[in-house]
């Protein structure tokens, strides 16, 4: 039967909560025969519930993934956005490093970053901007041996529950202590440099008082060797979690400093430009910037790369309040700084000879070396973005359960700020080599406004969110359940900027306006392992502070800027011992986007209309065998635009699949699984014009675990086994330039971890 808010439901939940994965869940040290998961049916959700209350899998009327930790480590994400490609109707262009992902959901239309992503933690959003200028959310969250599971909602009841967002929610949990005291410490090394270091200790500190401590350490060269440590990071969690008789506490706090190298696109047409070519070097690390009507100088060290600085703490209060009522809170702290370094190319590249000052050769700033004519060079910018930001989110539901109807009220509220200074242009003609230096005699290329196209601005920016929700659900009978949800949300906005960087505001604002959304669905059980489930939905994405800078003519010229999407699903699920399988139909209108090429640029208001299968199974056997699947079919169509109406939405393929077939087995005494991910993607365009065609490509991964003895693990992990050149994206600045974004060369990555108990 499904239900969202069950009579009881709150508290098996938190029963359920407390029986999160121990640290000795992780790594299973002692050969066994594998098994098939006779769980599958009691799987517990929390995404899409009021205050993430909890409901089966089975019983959901609406289509989410799961992926445990073991998923996890097969998958071996080499970032976080790298994880979300498992989630069925989910486009995820992870080429630009550990930071900087674009993300795009159901086709819905975008032209980067993640703007219909919200990562959760522990039921909470992180930052209630999915997305701002050079910040996604995936920036401000790292994967390691703290994660349990995370669950991706697409649709469904996103538009009511939590911060409303009407694309993907996805939800990270964290493990949880036990009555045993456990520990695991791992040790990972790379073919590119990589050291590091991960720990997680979980166990009891009193009667119904446990903890889960854990983190890492690391340091690199990155995959694309900057021939110096790049990527240097570490991150430490506490998850503290008190039982009651009828509930529990939970608090948490998550604190991070992790940056590594902005990868950007590159030269399509040059000779000896490929996947592991990479701006940055000892060559052209450091530089001078200017900025200001003055021209001030600033010395930077674009090594910094792209990261995030910062904490995210919070936590959870659930209560069983007798007589069928239940309480749900959660809460959650943000704040730190999500800083980017980065050499940009601006452009197509060109030859030496073409803009040398004397036609035929020019000489190296650093190395001083003389350099032919036929050099193949290219304008790049020094890019800086400083962002301090911060928010605090609440979330508190209260539900009252009968026999066959639930119902169920909440309260949501959010503070987002974002304090940003910003350096962006800078060009300056350098030598096309990795990490390739800037060159003396080019005149512009030693004029203080370097090149070409500049955009300096500071900026300051407060938002305030409130929500009043409801969500309701009758059990018709046995087999059929009707729910239905409504929200109320006031967004307010505060925001001025400063173009130029010269003391002047060009830009200020006071924004307030209020939408309304709703949901309603069904769900019918077919029996006790399959279903089907129907649902409409309308929701917003309120605009917050770069919507208004980059769209200033269109939102003085009257336009709210709120983007509405509606959408429906028609779904079927079968769930038994050894089989999950999830088929759902989409159709979705988006009206009010914009699309603004780089800062500066004039905006390009649209509608977007897509429709699509997502397919999502796994198939488990006592063989050992298993297989995991996810594929995507969609249409997609421009239906409102001034110049591009009727051309399909730039950088989102028409079909992808992904397929991660696993084998268990014994081996001379010791447990051993073979596995590997093979995943395919069709031909993308890579602007709304629908001129720059991006191929579909092939990838394949493979990986290799071995436990020679108890309680140690080795792990291998090849990743793009045959070097695939695939193109994530163009130019997305200059649609029209041959550059492009590959994805990751062939990388390995061994490790060693070792259980304590």
């Amino acid at each position: 039967m499904n239900t969202l808010f069950s009579k009881g439901m709150l508290a098996g939940a938190v029963t359920l909560a407390l029986s999160h994965s121990t640290v000795a869940q992780t790594t299973d040290p002692s050969p066994q025969k594998p098994t098939a998961n006779a769980a599958n049916t009691e799987v517990i959700v929390v995404s899409g519930t009021p205050g993430g209350a909890g409901i089966r899998k089975i019983d959901a009327s609406f289509a989410v993934t799961n992926i445990d930790a073991s998923d996890i480590e097969k998958l071996a994400p080499k970032s976080t956005a790298d994880l979300f490609k498992a989630i069925p109707g989910v486009w995820v262009e992870s080429s630009g490093g550990e930071s900087g992902a674009n993300v795009f959901v159901r086709g819905f239309p975008g032209g980067g970053d993640a703007p219909f992503l919200t990562i959760s933690l522990e039921g909470s959003p992180i930052y209630p901007a999915s997305t701002l200028s050079f910040l996604e959310n995936s920036q401000l969250f790292r994967i390691d041996e703290t994660i349990e599971t995370v669950e991706g909602l697409r649709g469904g009841p996103n538009p009511v529950v939590s911060n409303g967002q009407p694309g993907l929610t996805t939800n990270f949990r964290l493990k949880r202590g036990g009555e045993t005291t456990e520990a695991l410490a791992k040790y990972t090394v790379s073919d590119y440099g990589l050291n590091r270091v991960d720990v997680v200790a979980s166990g009891a500190l009193d009667d119904g008082l446990y903890y889960m401590v854990g983190g890492y350490i690391k340091s690199s060269q990155g995959i694309r060797d900057a021939g110096f440590n790049s990527e240097e990071g570490n991150q430490f969690t506490i998850n503290i979690t008190k039982e009651f008789n009828n509930g529990e506490l939970n608090l948490y706090t998550r604190q991070t400093d992790d940056h590594g190298t902005w990868y950007l696109p590159t030269p399509l047409n040059v000779e000896g430009i490929d996947a592991n070519y990479t701006q940055i070097g000892p060559l052209s690390r450091q530089a001078t910037i200017y900025y200001g009507p003055d021209n001030t100088a600033r010395d930077v060290d674009f090594g910094e790369g792209r990261g995030w600085d910062g904490s995210v703490s919070g936590g959870s209060l659930k209560l069983d309040l007798g007589a069928g009522w239940q309480l749900v809170d959660r809460f959650n702290l943000t704040k730190g700084e999500a800083n980017t370094y980065g050499l940009v190319p601006d452009g197509s590249a060109v030859t030496l000879a073409e803009v040398a000052d004397n036609g035929t050769s020019a000489t190296g700033a650093v190395t001083g070396q003389q350099y032919a004519g036929d050099t193949p060079v290219q304008q790049i910018g020094g890019w800086v973005v400083l962002k301090d930001i911060e928010a605090f989110t609440n979330d508190l539901a209260v539900s009252k359960s009968w026999d066959n109807f639930d119902t169920s009220v909440g309260y949501y509220t959010a503070t987002t700020k974002a304090n940003d200074w910003w350096s962006l242009g800078n060009q300056a003609y350098h030598v096309l080599t990795p990490g390739g230096e800037r060159l003396d005699g080019i005149a512009c290329n030693n004029r203080p406004e370097g090149c070409g196209w500049g955009y300096d601005i500071s900026s300051v920016g407060d938002a305030s969110t409130r929500a009043v929700y409801a969500t309701s659900t009758w059990l018709a009978n046995t087999d059929l359940s009707i729910d239905a949800g409504v929200r109320h949300e006031n967004h307010e906005v505060s925001y001025s900027v400063d173009e130029g960087l010269d003391g002047q505001i060009t830009k200020a604002l006071q924004y307030d306006e209020s939408k309304t959304s709703w949901t309603v669905g069904a769900n019918y059980a077919l029996n006790d392992n399959s279903g089907v489930f129907v649902r409409m939905n309308r929701g917003y994405k309120m605009p917050y502070f770069d919507d208004f800078r980059d769209n200033w003519d269109a939102y003085t010229g009257g336009n709210e800027l709120i983007k509405e999407v509606t959408q429906g699903e028609l779904g079927y699920k079968y769930m038994n011992d050894s089989i999950q399988f999830f088929a759902t139909a989409f159709a979705n209108e988006t009206k009010g986007d914009t699309f603004v090429r780089r800062p500066g640029d004039p905006a390009e208001l649209l509608t977007n209309e897509a429709y699509g299968v997502e397919l999502d199974g796994k198939y488990s056997h006592d063989s050992g065998f298993s297989i995991s699947l996810n594929g995507t079919l969609q249409e997609t169509e421009i239906t409102a635009s001034a110049t591009n109406e009727g051309n399909e939405a730039q950088r989102q393929p028409g079909w992808q699949v992904r397929m991660t077939p696993s084998y268990a087995f014994e081996l001379q005494g010791m447990y051993a699984t073979l596995y590997g991910t093979l995943s395919a993607v069709d031909d993308r365009f890579g602007n709304n014009e629908n001129t720059v065609v991006l191929e579909g490509y092939e990838k394949l991964d493979i990986g290799f675990t071995l436990e020679p003895v108890e309680a140690l693990k080795l792990q291998l992990s090849v990743d793009n086994l045959t070097d695939e050149l695939g193109i994530t994206e163009g130019d997305p600045r200059n649609p029209d330039a041959p550059n492009g974004r590959y994805i990751m060369p062939r990388s390995m990555k061994l490790s060693v971890a070792y259980m304590f108990y």
